[in-house]
């Protein structure tokens, strides 16, 4: 049989004790919480890295709606906080909405929190806070950790204008077809990868942006916190000896002023994808667009590996 879902009844957030949270053994009451939905920062590895701000919200607030109650209950019991935890993620998050958003209209307060960081960077979230501003609910932010700007910040990358791609493609095809779409974008990029990939990444990336400065960012606020900081094609030459374990944060400085997008094999490469699917005409045009080199030499290249590939003489 199966179990029905969990309500998201504010009701079950009891006054039977003092809202409140502890810290160093000090217990702190707070209020109820205003009515609102309340988008709350959490840390990313070091549960110290949490504001006051949202440890007042947490204790206040009806309900937690958090993606794993188990990785959120590690942070309320840290500090002595009893507000009720609801599961909200991508696989019950249509169900979850509106009883969400039954809560907000009887006079509720709710707080959305990722397993980690912020709130929707990278996780559910859009479509809760569009339905809640919809329907006319106030929404508040409570900014704090994100492993974006933690990896920002300490890549020694430029920071004035940068590009997050979150997760790659988990398929070596299409993530070599997004990379070199990024490698035109003229800002530091940061992008999310796992354990099991990062080496594989690590090799595209070097292939598709050549020697670009970059960082790779492992683990980071926690115990096991790795920075390794060098030009992709040194950090892919020694990515046998990485250690995957863990959550990393990939961050590449912009393409120089001066300097071709594209190296020479990423542009066959390109090539190569176009040509199975597409004209000589076409491919070239698509090649231009994306690696940054002139029509002529695109051109000319092009029509070598048609060639070799058709087995023709490359017209189209």
């Amino acid at each position: 049989m199966r179990a029905k879902p969990a309500s998201i009844n504010t009701t079950e957030a009891t006054d039977a004790a003092p809202r409140g949270f502890s810290i160093d053994a000090h217990r702190l009451a707070v209020p109820k919480a205003a009515a609102g939905l309340y988008l709350v920062a959490t840390p990313i590895g070091n549960l110290g890295d949490i504001t006051l701000r949202a440890l007042q919200t947490l204790a206040g607030v009806d309900v937690i709606c958090c993606e794993d109650t188990r990785i959120t209950r590690r942070l309320t019991e840290r500090y002595n906080i009893s507000a009720p935890l609801k599961q909200y993620h991508e696989h019950n998050a249509e169900a979850a909405r509106p009883r969400i958003l039954e809560a907000l209209a009887a006079g509720g307060s709710v707080a959305l929190v990722s397993d980690a960081g912020t709130p929707l960077i990278s996780d559910p979230g859009f479509k809760l806070v569009r339905d809640v501003c919809a329907a006319g609910h106030a929404v508040y932010a409570l900014p704090g950790p994100s492993s974006v700007l933690a990896a920002l910040s300490v890549a020694a990358l430029p920071t004035d204008r940068f590009f997050f791609e979150g997760f790659l493609p988990a398929k070596s095809a299409a993530r070599r077809s997004r990379l070199t779409e990024l490698a035109r974008i003229d800002a530091t990029l940061v992008m999310f990868e796992s354990g099991n990939r990062v080496q594989d990444t690590l090799a595209e990336l070097a292939e598709i942006m050549g020697t670009r400065e970059a960082a790779i960012c492992r683990e980071l606020t926690k115990l096991h916190e790795e920075i390794s900081r060098a030009k992709l094609d040194e950090l892919a030459r020694e990515a046998d000896t990485l250690e995957t374990r863990g959550e990393f944060v990939l961050v590449i400085a912009p393409p120089a002023a001066d300097a071709d997008v594209l190296t020479p094999d990423a542009l066959d490469h390109l090539l190569r994808e176009q040509l199975a699917t597409h004209s000589v005409k076409d491919a070239v045009a698509h090649a231009v667009a994306l690696s940054g080199r002139p029509r002529r030499e695109v051109y000319a290249r092009v029509l070598e590996l048609a060639k070799d590939l058709r087995g023709g003489d490359g017209e189209a």
